[in-house]
């Protein structure tokens, strides 16, 4: 890893960003490695909205539930996913590792997010990533809850892309301008409160909201 060194920084201190530009900066020696950390904003979409698809249609159709079910299990899977999007950004993002090589893996996680917010190509989650937490989920759902894996694939989709409007569109009124104004204070505020994105919910539960 070559250029990122001198940008590691413990949580602890005051947050701080090296760039609010869109730019990048080099994680690794090996161009295999650095080409597979950048990841197109449209991937998530095009990966796993069929996803979504196919768990109702399996729900609907293939085992036969009522219409009501599947909208009370996709909306379960949906409020899960803000759950786990709680408990990844708080305790797995903003851990603080104390070794070197803690420091470094915490850099390639999410300390380069905070250090350059508006790189476009680092803002959604990695397939390396998501992929295997996707059928990890999957073999947890697909037999009894296709409809809940449905909800909780689609409400990673839409903290996905909500993490990259917050940084890239205007997002000028209403819930939107309230949602990108709560994430960007978590930035260039305070980076201990306002772990949900897609959701305030789970901060306000644990009381995590603004200080």
């Amino acid at each position: 890893m070559a250029e990122r060194l001198h940008h590691e920084r413990a949580f602890s201190k005051p947050p701080l960003y090296v760039s609010a530009k869109n730019e990048t900066v080099r994680m690794f020696d090996n161009d295999f490695m650095e080409f597979f950390s950048r990841v197109h904003p449209a991937t998530p979409l095009i990966l796993y909205l069929p996803v979504v698809g196919y768990m109702l249609y399996a729900a609907l159709w293939r085992q036969g539930f009522s219409l009501f079910v599947v909208v009370g299990l996709f909306l379960l899977g949906m409020l899960l996913w803000t759950l786990l999007e709680y408990l990844i950004h708080r305790y797995i993002f903003h851990y603080e590792p104390k070794t070197r090589i803690g420091k470094r893996l915490h850099y390639i996680i999410h300390g380069v997010h905070h250090d350059y917010p508006n790189d476009a190509r680092r803002l959604v989650m990695p397939p390396s990533v998501s992929v295997p937490l996707a059928f990890l989920f999957y073999g947890m759902f697909r037999r009894f809850a296709p409809a809940a894996f449905a909800g909780l694939v689609f409400g990673y989709v839409c903290y996905d892309m909500l993490h990259y409007a917050t940084h890239h569109f205007p997002m000028k009124h209403g819930a939107l301008l309230w949602l990108k104004q709560y994430h960007l204070r978590h930035h260039y505020k305070d980076d201990h409160v306002g772990y949900g994105i897609s959701s305030p919910l789970w901060d306000y539960v644990f009381r995590t909201t603004r200080k």
